[in-house]
């Protein structure tokens, strides 16, 4: 009886072997751990969106970031000449501007009421810096997103101003065509004074306060009242940055004037200076990190 009992199989599934119950550590083998493998699997792995916002809240590293501001001073250059050469006023730096004014004081601008473009431009400079310095401070002043979003701004506001210009509804003729002054032409130089404010306060958020973008009286002071000025190359990257600044200005002004004389008006610099902003702005949106916190100077 015992040794029946003992020969007779266990009616049991599976051909009479017991299942494979699942185990508390979700060993493949069991009916569930597959399943909660494959889902912590899927939480080990961000979604876009996360990965969108992680790159763009990264914050960039400078090295190599004094590049994009000697552009900076490039465009600065090419559209000062040039917007001098049609309005008579300067939109990225108001020592020039300052003075056009004082001299509307005592009725001496060369045009009649000259002095009021050189007034908007100084003013909407002031507005662009405020914004800037807010809009960079709220953000981040590091974080690629912001810097993204300030020189895709400024880009913008360099293609509206060739664009109204471009479309005729606005004179951009290389020499002015007329004396007199024409009060729509506020609207490129409202744009491009706000604009340029952003280049300087980027240069100040990220650390390199060598390369102004907009200012070359106290660039130059810097640059010749250094002490080290006769270090070797390799020893002075301030001195270095201010000195390609200054020359790059210079080039920007030479070629601003000659693009503006061969298409005889200032449309067609105002497209390459947008352009070059874009490429700025492109740059940053693939510039490399860093992990290290940084504050607004």
């Amino acid at each position: 009886m015992a040794d029946d009992i003992k020969k007779k199989p266990a009616n049991l599934p599976n051909g009479g072997s017991l299942p494979k119950w699942e185990s508390s550590n979700g060993n493949p083998s069991s009916p569930n751990g597959s399943a909660a493998n494959s889902a912590n699997a899927r939480k080990d792995v961000p979604s876009a969106s996360r990965r969108f916002r992680s790159h763009f809240a990264a914050e960039v590293s400078t090295k190599h970031a004094d590049l994009l501001l000697l552009v900076c001073c490039l465009i600065s250059g090419f559209i000062d000449s040039t917007m001098y050469n049609a309005y008579f006023t300067f939109v990225s730096m108001q020592t020039g501007n300052t003075i056009f004014v004082g001299l509307g004081a005592s009725g001496q601008n060369p045009r009649p009421y000259g002095w009021a473009r050189s007034l908007m431009s100084i003013v909407c400079f002031m507005l662009g810096s405020f914004a800037f310095s807010r809009f960079v401070t709220m953000l981040g002043t590091r974080k690629r997103g912001t810097l993204v979003a300030s020189f895709l701004l400024q880009t913008i506001f360099v293609f509206v101003a060739a664009g109204i210009v471009e479309g005729g509804a606005i004179d951009g003729a290389v020499p002015s065509t007329t004396r007199d002054i024409v009060w729509n032409q506020l609207a490129p130089i409202a744009l491009l004074s706000f604009q340029a404010a952003g280049q300087i306060v980027g240069s100040r958020a990220l650390g390199i306060g060598e390369i102004p973008t907009v200012v070359i009286t106290s660039l130059l002071c810097d640059l010749f009242s250094d002490p080290n000025i006769a270090n070797p190359l390799q020893k002075n990257a301030k001195r270095n940055r201010r000195a390609v600044a200054f020359a790059l200005t210079v080039v920007g002004a030479i070629a601003g004037g000659w693009i503006s004389k061969a298409s005889s008006g200032v449309e067609a610099a105002l497209w390459v200076a947008g352009g070059m902003k874009g490429l700025i702005t492109f740059a940053w949106l693939v510039w490399s990190t860093t992990s290290t916190p940084v504050a607004m100077s």
